[in-house]
């Protein structure tokens, strides 16, 4: 959980969490300056990571995806604290992971078309169906949207992606999604209801911007990188890390 003055939606956001297949909860604060750390504790919360400066939502990222791997977990699924996503579907998350079908699944918030119905600004929507649009024809794909939180991993994704080379900004998860493609893992999706509300974490129109267009770049990059263009160091990976672990 990457959590970031988290406190007002972080015990309603933990309550859900399905604890009969979840065996640890992982809450990296980014040096939030609200009470997120005290009622992570009064929750029970056994693993808690507190940064003394903020270092963006990468960073937050990368710390959880540390410890997670450091716990021995063979799946991790990341959720925001903040309610914007529901944990109670986890399970299903879990279970596609499981079976062995995907390597990673995404919550998307497109599908079933309630994005909107659920309070997604419409600059937001359309700025996430145009990037989407723009993002699939580049790295030649087809998911409903790249720009959701809510992510589940295999443990030899995590461990064969160098995510210590990605940003510490919102586009490290748009770094990510080109990693993951640029190494031949399968990503499936569900549908996700949307929550927009006041408590709810958000970025400004001008961050979005700045967002929109490291999207754009990242893509850009992984385009000239896979036409052997541009040798890019992002795509770096651990091949030895993904054949023992794809074959046990």
């Amino acid at each position: 959980m990457p959590a970031y003055n988290a406190g007002k939606t972080l015990k309603t956001t933990y309550e859900e969490i399905p604890f009969d297949i979840v065996d640890e909860v992982v809450l990296v604060d980014d040096a939030s300056r609200d009470k997120t750390v005290e009622i992570a504790r009064a929750l029970g919360v056994k693993h808690i990571i507190t940064h003394t400066r903020n270092r963006g939502y990468g960073g937050n990222q990368k710390s959880c995806y540390q410890k997670a791997l450091a716990l021995g977990a063979d799946i991790v699924i990341m959720v925001h604290p903040d309610y914007q996503y529901t944990p109670k579907l986890i399970p299903a998350m879990s279970h596609l992971l499981a079976s062995g079908l995907y390597d990673v699944v995404f919550a998307s918030r497109i599908l079933g078309n309630g994005a909107l119905k659920g309070g997604m600004p419409l600059y937001k929507y359309l700025a996430n169906r145009i990037l989407t649009f723009i993002q699939n024809l580049l790295l030649w794909q087809k998911l409903s949207e790249y720009h959701t939180g809510y992510r589940a991993f295999t443990a030899n994704v995590l461990k064969t992606i160098d995510l210590e080379h990605n940003s510490d900004d919102f586009v490290f998860d748009n770094q990510m999604i080109a990693q993951i493609f640029n190494a031949g893992f399968k990503i499936g999706e569900v549908s996700c209801p949307t929550r927009y509300f006041a408590d709810g974490s958000s970025i400004s129109f001008q961050r979005s911007i700045t967002y929109g267009l490291g999207v754009l770049a990242t893509s850009l990059r992984y385009l000239l990188h896979k036409w052997s263009l541009r040798k890019d160091p992002l795509f770096n990976t651990n091949t030895q890390t993904k054949t023992d672990s794809t074959h046990p």
